[in-house]
């Protein structure tokens, strides 16, 4: 009856770890090390948000393309505008931004077949409808899905994604929409290379120069 229970007790162990973990939607540890950054150090307010996936994740040095605003960047790689809904209250809401920049949506395609450029942008309109409820005069800026060499099957999908949300935001106030697609494409339409690692997917120092010059005169 000892071992009977002695096995009843570890089973029980195990599920509840497991369950525990499964709880956790996806990126939770990357939310978590976001607030632990801000309780070690708090970033300081009406500061300029960067919120999106990986092409925001690895510019790690981007407050150096930009000295003269203060940046905070709480890109998380991988994710998808679910994610960053998911997260809203813990990756835009506490900072009290002088505005938003979002780069997403990329993901969203690459994750299934079944996502379309209306899929997108309707999610994209929820984002910016949970910033403007909580920040209602904050600029927003989105920075357009950019033309991945590794993606370039999604090319038509991206572009017209990226058309729908800029027609979206030209009705709003206190919005823009920068387009960096057709700047990282060459003369005969398809994804200039070189700016991008070898992965083909993630920008080189020269794709982030490219969007240091095209962001510069749109940040507050």
């Amino acid at each position: 009856m000892k071992g009977i229970n002695k096995i009843l007790c570890t089973l029980l162990a195990v599920f509840f770890i497991t369950t525990g973990y499964a709880q956790h939607p996806p990126f939770y540890k990357d939310i978590q090390r976001f607030r632990s950054l801000d309780s070690a150090d708090a970033p300081p307010k009406n500061s300029i948000l960067f919120i999106g996936s990986s092409s925001f994740t690895i510019w790690k040095d981007v407050q150096e393309y930009f000295p003269e605003h203060r940046i905070i960047n709480r890109g998380f790689g991988g994710s998808t505008l679910p994610d960053l809904i998911r997260y809203v209250e813990d990756i835009v809401y506490p900072y009290k931004p002088k505005q938003v920049v979002i780069y997403c949506g990329e993901n969203d395609l690459a994750a299934s077949d079944t996502v379309n450029a209306r899929t997108v942008a309707e999610r994209f309109k929820t984002l910016f409808s949970l910033i403007r409820e909580r920040y209602p005069k904050v600029p927003v800026l989105y920075v357009s899905m950019k033309p991945s060499p590794s993606r370039e099957r999604l090319m038509q999908k991206m572009d017209a994604g990226n058309w729908t949300i800029k027609e979206f935001l030209k009705q709003q106030k206190r919005s823009a929409y920068l387009d960096v697609y057709h700047l990282m494409l060459n003369a005969d339409g398809r994804p200039r290379e070189e700016l991008f690692l070898k992965d083909m997917l993630h920008m080189n120092k020269n794709g982030y120069l490219i969007w240091q010059a095209a962001l510069k005169p749109l940040l507050k």
